[in-house]
């Protein structure tokens, strides 16, 4: 019997192939569709995707959304409050 590779494996075997050969893999987690519906639930301003690609931040009140397993956790509760300043040595 001979079984087919899910999606999954056939990912994971094409990202192992890129970093054999140091190649790196852009992905954006979360769709542009996606992007232009999710807004913030606390002010409800627009978020935007983290350059690193591993929150969604709000662009009113700061708020940074995690994404964890290529899903967006739009809760308040989950949410932290990133300033924008950096800090200043004494």
């Amino acid at each position: 019997m001979r079984y087919e590779k899910s999606d999954n494996a056939a990912k994971l075997t094409h990202r192992a192939r890129l970093k054999r050969a140091n190649i790196e893999e852009s992905v954006m987690p979360i769709s542009e569709q996606l992007l232009e519906i999710l807004v913030c639930p606390a002010c409800r301003a627009k978020v935007e995707l983290k350059p690193d690609g591993s929150a969604l931040k709000c662009v009113e009140c700061k708020r940074v959304y995690p994404i964890r397993d290529d899903i967006p956790v739009m809760l308040i509760d989950e949410a932290t409050i990133e300033d924008e300043q950096p800090a200043t040595n004494n």
